[in-house]
């Protein structure tokens, strides 16, 4: 992001919101650099930053995000009513919510996102393995979606981009 361009308070805070459970722009660019490196082996960590800030910058995933980091935080407080509070806090594997609310960030950037969305959910490098740790008391159903949504995006973004360079 440079300092040209105004960030909305969406966008802002969505950001922060990240940043207050636990996960970083850096974080969210190793996932990047895990699904693209084997496809563009010059790759830089900063190529991988510009693509996840070009996607944090689109409305549709700002509200994905709040809304997804609302719901994690509410489960944490036990302020949901059941039967979803148990469904959300236990991150039931029949619960699809949470993955539908992150192709909403994946679909942004074409069908490609969703061959990487769907491998990175399996293998869960990186910060995605930290937020499926259940043992720590926080509940991050939505978010380990997200982030991993994010990435995708960010990832299809630059593989559009580099096809669009050949």
């Amino acid at each position: 992001m440079t300092n040209n361009q105004k960030m909305t308070l969406s966008e802002k805070t969505a950001r922060e919101w990240l940043n207050k459970r636990g996960v970083t722009i850096e974080d969210i660019a190793e996932l990047v650099m895990f699904l693209q490196q084997k496809y563009h082996p010059d790759l830089q960590i900063e190529d991988c930053i510009e693509n996840i800030n070009r996607v944090l910058s689109k409305r549709e995933v700002q509200n994905a995000i709040l809304t997804g980091i609302q719901l994690d935080i509410l489960a944490e407080k036990k302020l949901l009513d059941e039967p979803l509070q148990s469904i959300i806090e236990v991150d039931e594997s029949l619960y699809g919510v949470d993955e539908i609310l992150a192709f909403s960030i994946v679909n942004v950037y074409g069908s490609i996102g969703f061959t990487n969305y769907g491998y990175i959910d399996k293998q869960k490098p990186g910060i995605l393995q930290k937020l499926n740790d259940h043992s720590s008391g926080d509940c991050h159903t939505f978010l380990d979606d997200i982030v991993g949504a994010i990435a995708a995006a960010a990832s299809s973004r630059l593989a559009h981009r580099a096809v669009d360079e050949d």
